[in-house]
């Protein structure tokens, strides 16, 4: 069986090697990003890579690209992330924590707050979004930020903590 497994994965690396210059983890090879999507429920044409771990109640619109990687978690209030996003590598969003929990040893409750992302946005690689925030319309969260705070619409925000630093406008003209 291990023989079987080692010449499948071959193949299908193979495939994605010659086809899309490409080697992925074994889970990427096999499962289908689209399938996958519409397992969780997520909007028409939205994928999702096997290696992002989702928790709780997690809902995506449609065209959303959600990288490897990730980490979607909706166990503390609910996420929601709109349509036509790209979500990169290694992006974390989070409805929950337990600092407080941690530091009472374990007197205070788990702190949860719903976390949203409005439609047409892109969350940068390696970027960190926390508890209860929210992000508005056509937004670009810069590469390995920390959003700990409401981001509003057309804006562009980057840093850790992540700052506002202009205006997306200029990334919503056509070429």
């Amino acid at each position: 069986m291990l023989d079987k497994l080692k010449a499948f994965f071959n193949e299908r690396s193979q495939f994605f090697k010659q086809t899309y210059n490409r080697v992925l983890p074994f889970g990427d090879t096999v499962v289908d990003r689209w399938e996958k999507a519409k397992l969780l429920g997520f909007g028409a044409n939205t994928s999702i890579y096997d290696s992002s771990l989702v928790l709780g109640e997690v809902s995506v619109a449609n065209d959303t690209w959600i990288g490897p990687n990730t980490v979607l978690d909706g166990s503390g209030g609910g996420l929601t992330i709109g349509a036509h996003c790209s979500i990169s590598a290694g992006v974390q969003i989070y409805t929950h924590d337990t600092v407080r929990r941690s530091l009472t040893g374990g007197q205070a409750r788990i702190e949860q707050a719903p976390t949203a992302i409005g439609d047409h946005c892109y969350i940068g690689p390696n970027s960190i979004i926390v508890k209860g925030v929210k992000i508005g319309d056509n937004v670009v969260v810069g590469a390995n930020s920390l959003v700990t705070r409401d981001v509003a619409d057309n804006t562009v925000v980057y840093g850790t903590p992540a700052k506002v630093i202009g205006s997306s406008l200029k990334y919503q003209e056509s070429e």
